[in-house]
């Protein structure tokens, strides 16, 4: 599924079944069937429409939304092996673990509200009329290591734009992590037709500031005292590159 992607549904009954696999990340036949007064032939057929129409995508008898985000890359450095690709909802506890502790090392409020969000709602991926949001993630051994995220509004004005957040757990970050996740997040973007990236930071997240500054985003605009953290009030450092 792309940004093109429409989600005026010809059918109630379809619409419900999309939204409830949406709303909960992933779903079997099973779970619609208890989850949704309709009838089980009707399911079966939505959900062959739905996946017909690449709006709906199944791996071991489960349901998610599609995205075509591309296959698992393994990549190899002087310091270690590991691997990048989509995150799957098996990832959430691992995913929000991984960015909680980030942030909680280098203030970084936009992943840390990425984290509470996605544990709330538990489920990862979103793309419905409001918002889509994608995560790819870095694994070592199965164990995720960083993340990139990427959340786009479903509104015209701001059709070309993604905010993105990168990050990767510090005794990781030798291995040159965080430069292959980007340019994943920034491909899958591209592929996309988004034209600009955006991402904020407090300007105390210096590490966070020179590794974007040293990819060509620049400085677009800062927010004096836009953050109060432990007390202190710290600027807003907006960053922004066209792709």
């Amino acid at each position: 599924m792309n940004r093109s992607t429409t989600f005026s549904f010809d059918h109630d009954d379809r619409r419900r079944v999309y939204e409830y696999v949406e709303r909960h990340g992933r779903a079997t036949i099973d779970d619609l069937e208890d989850a949704l007064a309709i009838d089980p032939r009707g399911i079966r057929h939505h959900v062959a429409i739905l996946k017909r129409d690449a709006q709906l995508t199944e791996a071991d008898g489960e349901l998610a939304v599609a995205f075509g985000t591309g296959e698992t890359e393994e990549h190899r450095s002087e310091a270690c092996g590991f691997a990048i690709r989509p995150a799957t909802q098996s990832d959430l506890s691992g995913l929000v673990g991984a960015i909680r502790r980030v942030a909680s090392e280098n203030p970084d409020i936009v992943a840390e509200t990425v984290a509470d969000v996605i544990d709330r709602e538990e489920a990862l991926l979103r793309h419905n009329e409001v918002e889509s949001r994608m995560f790819f993630v870095a694994t070592v051994d199965d164990e995720v290591v960083g993340w990139v995220h990427l959340r786009a509004p479903e509104l015209d004005k701001l059709a070309h734009t993604a905010k993105l957040t990168v990050g990767v757990l510090p005794e990781y970050r030798r291995c040159d992590l965080g430069s292959h996740l980007l340019e994943r997040g920034v491909a899958w973007a591209r592929e996309r037709g988004y034209e600009k990236l955006y991402n904020s930071v407090p300007a105390t997240n210096e590490g966070a500031i020179d590794f974007l500054a040293g990819r060509g985003w620049e400085t677009e605009a800062v927010r004096e005292d836009h953050y109060r953290i432990d007390g202190e009030y710290v600027d807003e450092v907006m960053m922004a590159t066209w792709i």
